[in-house]
Order: C-alpha cells, then structure tokens, then sequence
C-alpha cells in the first residue's frame, strides 16, 4: 500500500442508514439497500451540531461522489454545511483533503478522506494515483481502498487562498476521478465503490521552523 491510512477498528456496526430528520431515501422493491442523497435543505436547522463553519470562507466548497455497494449514497455537498480540511501528506508523496458531512443529531457523520499522490503544493495534475477513505463516525464503521492504484484523480487544480507568501500558504484544491475498485473494511467483507467523485476543498502548507545554530541547540 502507498501512502494509505492505517486506521484500527474496534468494532463494526450495522450498515450507516439515514437519519430521520436528516436524510432523504428512496427503497427500491424487497431489497434493503437504500439510495440517500444528503443536501443542504436535508439537515435539520434547529440542531446546532448539524451547522458547520464552512468549507472556503468564498462559499465555492463542495463534495459530490456516488457510493454503491453496503450502501447506497449520492453525496451532494455544499459549502455550507461540510468541514473540509487539507495539506501534504505525511511522508511528503502528495496532498490529503479531508470532507466532513452534515451532522445527525444522534451525533452521526460521514467523512470522506482523498490521499492524492504525486502532487505537490501549488501544482496541478493529471492521472494522479489516490487512496480513498470512508468512515461513518459515530459508528465505527470504516472503508479504505488500501492501494492506490484502485482510485484515480482525472485532474487536479490549485488556486491560492488569501495573502502571498509568508509561512503559511493556503490553496482551494479542485479535483475529479473515479476508483475502479472498491474499498473494503478491516475484519469484514463488506465492500463500497466510490465510482466518481468531484470536490473543491483547501489544503494548508506551512515551512518547517527555522534550525537552530548548533551553539543553540540542547
């Protein structure tokens, strides 16, 4: 596996449904798999965890994938009601961005982690191999792709956020792909496909601090 998550799982749970108040879905004939498409007037208003602070401070966030397999999602996130967090990975190879959805009053979310690799700041990109993350918080429920070459990011652009320079350098990632194979969790057969995917979130780079002369160092 290049650059993957390792994540530990302690239990796995039912499948992730939709909560009442939260979530539309549709049930197609005897079979128990449910088609749930998630959107800004879909969150309940009146409960304060289900209102995050936003994805980019210009309102053009977003997250649109479609899910099949355990189950069943067509994610359609706006900027509005999602988190999204970024930077380089931690072995250097590319860039993570992160995507948290609504919440669900019974504290339930769905968090989308893409590891794009090859990719450094400010770069744009083509082809890019990319691991993917799925995990139903609130559930211990988690899916990774586990290689990545089971997902691809068609394009990739970066557009600068806010002031030049300095320290700490912020960038609006835009991105497509697709994987071809599903992701999987640690101790079970239940599987998903991720089959396409766009998002527009941030990544933040940052200099490491300045060495000390060797006099200063402890």
């Amino acid at each position: 596996m290049h650059g993957g998550l390792t994540v530990f799982l302690l239990a796995t749970l039912p499948a992730f449904g939709p909560a009442p108040a939260a979530t539309a879905g549709r049930t197609a004939g005897s079979t128990a798999q449910t088609t749930t498409r998630t959107s800004a007037a879909a969150a309940p208003a009146a409960d304060t965890r289900s209102t995050p602070r936003g994805c980019l401070p210009g309102g053009n966030g977003y997250l649109r994938a479609r899910i099949r397999g355990a189950m069943n999602l067509d994610i359609d996130w706006r900027n509005a009601e999602i988190e999204c967090e970024g930077g380089p990975r931690p072995d250097g190879s590319g860039v993570r961005v992160s995507f948290a959805g609504p919440q669900h009053p019974d504290g339930r979310r769905l968090r989308l982690v893409f590891g794009v690799g090859t990719v450094q700041e400010g770069a744009s990109g083509h082809a890019l191999p990319t691991n993917l993350t799925v995990i139903f918080e609130g559930e211990e429920r988690l899916f990774a792709t586990r290689g990545a070459e089971n997902c691809t990011v068609d394009e990739l652009r970066q557009e600068r956020l806010g002031a030049l320079g300095g320290p700490k350098r912020s960038w609006r990632i835009v991105a497509r792909g697709f994987c071809i194979a599903p992701a999987s969790t640690l101790n079970s057969d239940a599987r998903i496909l991720v089959s396409r995917f766009d998002f527009a979130g941030n990544a933040m780079f940052e200099d490491p601090p300045p060495e000390l002369p060797p006099a200063l160092k402890p």
